[in-house]
């Protein structure tokens, strides 16, 4: 997932109605949700698939892992202060 791509793993019998949706063209209207984690078809038909909490997480608000670093930019520097104070001489 660390490229943006994310792999589920379906049960076969979705991945065929998956795939004769696909088969329909330029008609084919997937939409896959990670908020919700489904897919729905062209004509309706919804499956859920299941995410890593923390996966999700980050592909939803953009994440590498610098920016998860960054997330906690806040918390270091407080980390950092704190022991500067504790260990001037290091």
């Amino acid at each position: 997932f660390k490229n943006g791509i994310l792999p589920i793993v379906m049960p076969q019998d979705v991945v065929d109605v998956l795939m004769a949706d696909a088969e329909k063209g330029e008609n084919a209207r997937m939409t896959v949700d990670l908020e919700t984690q489904t897919i729905t078809t062209s004509d309706g038909q919804e499956f859920k698939f299941d995410v890593d909490p923390f996966k999700k997480h980050c592909l939803l608000n953009g994440l590498d892992d610098i920016g998860l670093t960054m997330e906690k930019a806040s918390a270091i520097d407080t980390y950092e202060a704190k022991l500067a104070a504790q260990r001037p001489w290091a």
